[in-house]
């Protein structure tokens, strides 16, 4: 049984920053990919980032030069530093990890970027 847990979330003004951690248990192979999605009210989930165990990552388009994925494969943990916050990005954002066909989710952590 795979387990995610997320922390990090929390109220931010806007231009503001916030790291987001992403715990994994359970069987875990070697190769996998871990990230990152946001769902906003009234909007479909969408990935914001992801990185392989190899460490190469993929960001959505609209948070590039803004926010860092890193992970540490000892730790099964990833991680997702935002910065510049806009209110636009208040969102839930849910981690993800893809082992082979399977794909796991966390329980989410809001992220409100209001002044």
């Amino acid at each position: 049984q795979v387990q995610l847990v997320e922390s990090g979330g929390g109220l931010v003004q806007p231009g503001g920053s916030l790291r987001l951690s992403c715990a994994a248990s359970g069987t875990i192979f070697s190769m996998n990919v871990m990230g990152w999605y946001r769902q906003a009210p009234g909007k479909e989930r969408e990935l914001v980032a992801a990185v392989t165990s190899g460490g190469s990552t993929n960001y959505a388009d609209s948070v590039k030069g803004r926010f860092t994925i890193s992970r540490e494969n000892a730790k099964n943990t990833v991680y997702l530093q935002m910065n510049s916050l806009k209110p636009e990005e208040t969102a839930i954002y849910y981690c993800n990890l893809i082992l082979g066909t399977n794909a796991y989710w966390g329980q989410g952590t809001q992220v409100t970027v209001s002044s």
